[in-house]
C-alpha cells in the first residue's frame, strides 16, 4: 500500500507593517528634510531660510521609518505669547489624523501661550477646530518693482548702527505688542536695516534681506502708513530690478500702493488668534512681516 502523505499547509503570508509614525523634536538635522517638504508644496524657501528659521525657534517633525514627513514650528514671544507657522505634511502621509497629530504636539508645547498664525485656506478648519479665530488678513506681494525710486538720506533716513539695536528692538515691542529682541536682532544682523529719526527719536524702522527668491521686505514698523512706504521706498531704490517680497496686513492700507509700484497681490492668508491679541504700546504699527510664520 503505498504512503498516504497528508497535504502540506499552506501559510498565509503577511504583509510587514507599515512602520509607525512619531514625533521628533526638530533640530538642525531636520533643515534639508523641511526644505524638501517645502518644495513639494512650491514654497520658494531656500536651505539658509530653514536653518534661520530653525535657529530663532523650536518645533516637531512628524517621521516614519527615520524619514521626515511633516514639520511644525514655533517662535516664543516673552512669557505670554508665541507664533506657530512652517507647518507641513507631505502628500503620502496625509489623512489618517497624522496633520492633527503633529500640530496638537506642537501646541502642547505651548500650553498656557497666546498663539499666533496665518493661515491659507487648506488650514483654517483644522485651526477653528482648536480655538483659533480670524482677527485679519495678511496680503502677498511679490515681482519685479516697475516703478523707480531714489534714495535721499538727508529726510531722516540712514542705514542702523550697532548702537540703534535697543532702540530698534523697543519700538518694534511698542509696534507689536510683543517681546522679541532676540528675533529683531537677528534679522537686523541677516539682512539690511534702515531706520528714520524725527526730532532725534526713532519713527520707523524697516529690514531687507535675502529670502526665497530674492528679497523680503519686513518686518516694518512705523508710526504711519507715509513713514512706512518712504522706508519701503528707500530699500527699493537699492533693489532696482531686483525681485522683492512684501507681506502687509489688509487693514493698513498699503496693498493699493504696492500694487501701483509693480509688486503685484498673489495670495491671501488669514490671521488668527488662539487666546487674547498682544496689544501695540502707542502709535506705532507693524506694516509689513519678516514672513507669514513669526511675524
Amino acid at each position: 500500500m503505498p504512503d498516504i502523505v497528508a497535504p502540506m499547509a499552506i501559510q498565509s503570508v503577511r504583509e510587514p507593517a507599515a512602520a509607525p509614525f512619531e514625533l521628533k523634536p526638530f533640530d538642525a538635522a531636520c533643515v534639508p528634510s523641511g526644505l524638501s517638504l517645502s518644495q513639494e508644496m512650491g514654497w520658494p524657501y531656500r536651505m539658509e531660510d530653514w536653518a534661520f528659521a530653525a535657529q530663532l525657534g523650536r518645533g516637531l517633525v512628524l517621521a516614519r521609518a527615520g524619514e521626515v514627513v511633516g514639520t511644525a514650528m514655533s517662535w516664543l514671544f516673552g512669557e505670554d505669547f508665541a507664533s506657530v507657522g512652517m507647518i507641513i505634511i507631505t502628500a503620502s502621509a496625509r489623512g489618517g489624523g497624522n496633520g492633527s497629530r503633529l500640530f496638537d504636539g506642537l501646541l502642547s508645547t505651548l500650553d498656557g501661550r497666546n498663539i499666533l498664525l496665518n493661515s491659507t485656506d487648506e488650514g483654517l478648519a483644522l485651526y477653528q477646530r482648536r480655538g483659533f479665530v480670524p482677527w485679519g488678513r495678511v496680503h502677498q506681494h511679490q515681482g519685479v518693482p516697475t516703478a523707480s525710486f531714489e534714495r535721499n538720506d538727508q529726510d531722516g533716513i540712514r542705514p542702523a548702527a550697532a548702537a540703534d539695536l535697543p532702540a530698534i528692538q523697543a519700538f518694534d515691542q511698542r509696534a507689536t505688542g510683543l517681546s522679541r529682541p532676540s528675533m529683531v536682532a537677528a534679522l537686523c544682523g541677516a539682512g539690511t536695516p534702515l531706520v528714520l529719526e524725527r526730532a532725534g527719536r526713532l519713527a520707523c524702522y524697516a529690514i531687507a534681506r535675502r529670502f526665497g527668491r530674492g528679497h523680503v521686505i519686513g518686518p516694518c514698523a512705523a508710526e504711519s502708513s507715509e513713514d512706512a512706504r518712504r522706508l519701503i521706498e528707500a530699500h527699493l531704490a537699492t533693489l532696482q530690478g531686483e525681485f522683492v517680497r512684501i507681506d502687509v496686513h489688509a487693514r493698513d492700507g498699503l496693498s493699493d500702493w504696492l500694487e501701483q509700484i509693480g509688486l503685484k497681490q498673489v495670495s491671501e492668508a488669514t490671521a488668527m488668534v488662539r487666546g487674547r491679541l498682544p496689544e501695540p504700546d502707542g502709535p506705532a504699527t507693524m506694516f509689513a512681516l519678516a514672513n507669514q510664520s513669526f511675524g
